[in-house]
């Protein structure tokens, strides 16, 4: 079965990273991170989140998205507890998350200069 872009609607295509079962946006480059690979996926960030971090930036203001995998579940807005900065969506039922492009890759590091700007980094309303 093929799953479909919460945020442009294309098709998104699996990883090439062994037994992954999270996927690529072929439009947007946003990111579907099944639960419990995020971290595994931090180690390929660079290799993986290849979306043009602009683009991302500007898919990042679409919100109130329904879940690929649980197409009747509304994601839930979230922020990154160590990098504010950070702004994605997970699924309250299956626990996957929707990073759009370039948030995987920051995500994967954290600088001292992106601490220094968390701590005043705008409120998620």
């Amino acid at each position: 079965m093929t799953m479909q872009c919460p945020k442009c609607d294309s098709t998104m295509q699996p990883l090439d990273i062994p037994s992954s079962r999270s996927l690529r946006c072929t439009q947007c480059q946003g990111l579907w991170v099944s639960v419990g690979e995020e971290r595994e996926l931090h180690a390929h960030a660079d290799g993986v989140d290849t979306g043009d971090i602009v683009v991302g930036q500007r898919y990042n203001q679409i919100d109130r998205i329904t879940c690929p995998s649980c197409p009747d579940c509304q994601l839930i807005r979230m922020v990154d507890a160590a990098q504010p900065h950070i702004w994605f969506e997970s699924c309250g039922v299956c626990f996957g998350r929707f990073y759009d492009a370039g948030e995987l890759r920051d995500s994967a590091e954290h600088t001292v200069m992106e601490f220094i700007r968390d701590l005043d980094a705008p409120e998620r309303v």
